[in-house]
C-alpha cells in the first residue's frame, strides 16, 4: 500500500534528528511519497534539503504564501522564479488568498496568485492553492485565470458541497486533511459524496492533526488515519483509497 501526501511541510524539521524519525514513522504507515510546498524564500534551503535527504520519496513545490505576501513580495517572487528554474519542482506553491490574518494585503495577494498561476500554465506545473475566509475571492480569481491550463489542488479543503464542485468544474482536484475527521466540522458529508477521482489526501504537517490526535503536532505518518475515514465513509477498503488517491496525486503531479 502506497499513501501520498500531496502537502507537508514536514521540512520545518530539516536539520534535526526528528525529520528521520518522522520520515520512518511515515514509511511504517505507507506513506512513501510526499509533496513539500514552500512558503517563502527562507524555506527553500529546507525545503531542497529535505528532498536531497530522501530521494524518490520527497518532492519540491515553490511559491509564496500568501501570509508570506508584504510590500516587498516582487523581491521574495524574484528569488522563486530563480529557484524555480535552477531546480527540479513539481508544483507551483503554497499560493492562494488567505483574509484571515491580514484583509488589507488582498490586493498584493492577488497579483503575486496572477504572477504565479501565470508560472503553473508557462511550465505546466500544478498548483496547489491555500484559501481561507476567501472562497469568494479565490474562485473570482481562478475565473480571471482559468484558461484551460490551470491544473492543481484547493488544499485543505474545508467548504461545503457548493464549493467542491465548484473548485471541480474550475478543473481542480481536493485536499482533504484531517478536517474530515472532526466530529463537528461537517467535511465528512462533503466527501461521503465526492468521487475519489477528484480527492488527493494531505496533512498540512504540522498542522491540522486528524483524530485521535487533534490539538498535537500533526505529522505526515498520520495520513494513515485520514484515509482509512476516507474509507469508511465510503464503505471502501483502506488499499482502495491509497491506490485512487495515490494514483491521482501521480497524475497531477506526474511522479513516478
Amino acid at each position: 500500500m502506497t499513501l501520498t501526501d500531496t502537502h507537508t511541510h514536514l521540512y520545518y524539521l530539516f536539520g534535526t534528528p526528528e525529520l528521520d524519525l518522522q520520515m520512518q514513522r511515515c514509511f511504517t504507515n505507507g506513506v512513501q511519497q510526499l509533496l513539500l510546498p514552500n512558503v517563502d524564500r527562507e524555506s527553500i534551503p529546507k525545503v531542497l534539503g529535505t528532498v536531497a535527504s530522501f530521494p524518490g520519496h520527497c518532492y519540491a513545490m515553490m511559491g509564496l504564501h500568501p501570509c508570506e505576501v508584504k510590500a516587498n513580495y516582487k523581491d521574495e517572487l524574484a528569488v522563486i522564479e530563480k529557484t524555480i528554474a535552477e531546480n527540479k519542482v513539481y508544483g507551483i506553491g503554497e499560493i492562494g488568498i488567505d483574509l484571515y490574518w491580514d484583509k488589507t494585503t488582498l490586493p498584493l495577494q492577488q497579483e503575486a496568485f496572477r504572477i504565479q498561476t501565470m508560472w503553473a500554465k508557462v511550465l505546466d506545473l500544478p498548483v496547489s492553492i491555500h484559501c481561507r475566509n476567501a472562497f469568494d475571492e479565490l474562485f473570482e480569481l481562478l475565473d480571471e485565470v482559468q484558461d484551460g491550463r490551470l491544473r492543481g489542488v484547493l488544499h485543505c479543503f474545508t467548504g461545503n458541497s457548493q464549493q467542491a464542485k465548484r473548485t471541480i468544474d474550475l478543473g481542480l482536484n481536493l485536499g482533504i486533511g484531517g478536517v474530515v475527521t472532526y466530529k463537528n466540522a461537517g467535511l465528512d458529508a462533503v466527501v461521503a459524496a465526492l468521487d475519489l477521482r477528484h480527492v488527493v489526501l494531505e496533512t498540512d504537517a504540522p498542522y491540522l492533526a486528524p483524530m485521535p490526535y487533534r490539538g498535537k503536532k500533526n505529522e505526515s505518518s498520520y495520513l494513515l488515519h485520514i484515509a482509512q475515514k476516507i474509507a469508511d465513509l465510503h464503505g471502501i477498503s483502506l488499499e482502495t483509497v491509497a491506490a485512487a488517491t495515490t494514483e491521482n496525486a501521480r497524475q497531477i503531479f506526474r511522479i513516478k
